[in-house]
């Protein structure tokens, strides 16, 4: 996410001097792992901030009563995804890591060398019985909903270790295991600390939503790194449709096919847009809201960034950082982000090229979430003057 991008946009500016410098008071009161008396969980929040700036941020500002399991939460999730990713180790080796790993957070001292495809992950590994430590520090509620979705999620990413994303339903299974479950996994929890309501943990149509946006959006952009790291998560059923091969986008990627594959998957990704709105609405507490809210932005963002640009086939495409900046600043209300999400609706309308393939389902995408969107914003407004 360049800087350079944003200097002649002064709103973008402002808000990235505004968020470097006002980042406690924005943000909320960080946790600082340097004086966290616990060695285990102050290793926990320094590995955070190493593994993902992005999340380590908006887990820090939640409330203390749910800030160190949401931490540990994301730490145990993000091991168990560096062995899924790690392409060295072993088939019959990952195998039973996945379907084992939930029961090693109740093995106090065990720890995984040498696995990982990059640094900061295989240090997690290797330091992991910190991680165990930590883990077992906490209310033996927050343990079984952790332990329940790690047993999951790995069970899951096992099954797809051997098999392909054939169809679109496979897709969508393979983002439910890795994604869609830590939305379920987070509303329990939220509703398990009381900081939410109960009703929370019955959305699970929609929390699995607000997952398979994130992931089906990490996805699109992330073409150009796996096909690099000799993955690909996009369905077959999909692709194929416009390239005998999978790498064929990279050496095409101008070609009406690539870019029609492209707008394909990003309309897909689009399709859970409204569910994510609908399950920002139902939560009370204000910072479990911007913890939610802020990734969901994020994506919308990178959807617009990413529909009908060729460059996803050939670079890692990212918002600019300046307009991150500003979308975290905004992201505190369901009106604000219903604002941000007709903003980049708009965007991705005005690079619809009529006629094209897709370009009728985007269209009708669009028309259905700015009337959402519409709706969402009288509704919220009738609630305000009613307050």
């Amino acid at each position: 996410m360049s800087i350079k991008k944003s200097i002649l946009k002064p709103e973008e500016m402002a808000a990235l001097l505004k968020l470097k410098f006002g980042r406690r008071k924005i943000i909320g009161q960080h946790k600082n792992g340097n004086i966290i008396k616990d060695s285990n969980l102050a290793y926990c929040y320094n590995t955070l901030d190493k593994v993902s700036r992005s999340f380590a941020a908006v887990i820090r500002q939640l409330p203390d009563e749910i800030s160190d399991v949401v931490c540990l939460f994301y730490l145990i999730l993000r091991a168990l995804d560096s062995i899924e990713d790690d392409m060295d180790l072993a088939q019959d080796t990952k195998i039973g890591l996945l379907r084992g790993f939930y029961t090693k957070n109740f093995e106090q001292g065990w720890k995984l060398s040498n696995v990982g495809d990059k640094e900061e992950y295989r240090d997690l590994l290797a330091n992991y019985d910190k991680v165990i430590g930590a883990f077992l520090a906490l209310d033996v509620k927050y343990q079984n909903i952790i332990s329940d979705i790690c047993q999951k999620m790995g069970n899951g990413m096992a099954d797809f270790v051997e098999a392909e994303i054939i169809t679109i339903e496979d897709y969508d299974l393979y983002c439910h295991y890795v994604a869609g479950l830590v939305g379920i996994g987070l509303s329990e929890l939220f509703a398990a600390s009381e900081i939410e309501s109960k009703e929370l943990e019955s959305q699970k149509m929609l929390a699995n939503s607000m997952g398979l946006f994130l992931q089906k959006t990490n996805i699109v952009r992330d073409y150009k790194e796996d096909l690099d790291e000799n993955r690909n998560f996009w369905p077959e059923e999909i692709w194929t449709r416009y390239s005998p091969k999978f790498e064929g986008f990279s050496l095409n990627p101008g070609k009406l096919e690539s870019i029609s594959c492209l707008n394909h998957m990003v309309n897909d990704a689009l399709s859970h847009a409204t569910d994510c709105l609908d399950y920002l609405k139902i939560l009370r507490n204000e910072r479990v809201f911007r913890f939610c809210a802020i990734p969901q932005v994020m994506a919308i963002a990178t959807l617009a960034e990413v529909y009908n640009n060729q460059k996803v086939f050939t670079e890692n495409v990212k918002i600019r950082k300046g307009l991150a900046a500003k979308l975290i600043l905004s992201a505190d209300s369901i009106q604000e982000v219903v604002k941000i999400y007709q903003e980049m609706t708009s965007v991705i309308a005005g690079k619809i090229q009529h006629g094209t393939p897709n370009a009728k389902e985007t269209s009708e995408l669009i028309h259905k979430m700015n009337a959402y969107c519409k709706l969402a914003l009288t509704e919220a407004h009738k609630t305000h003057e009613i307050a």
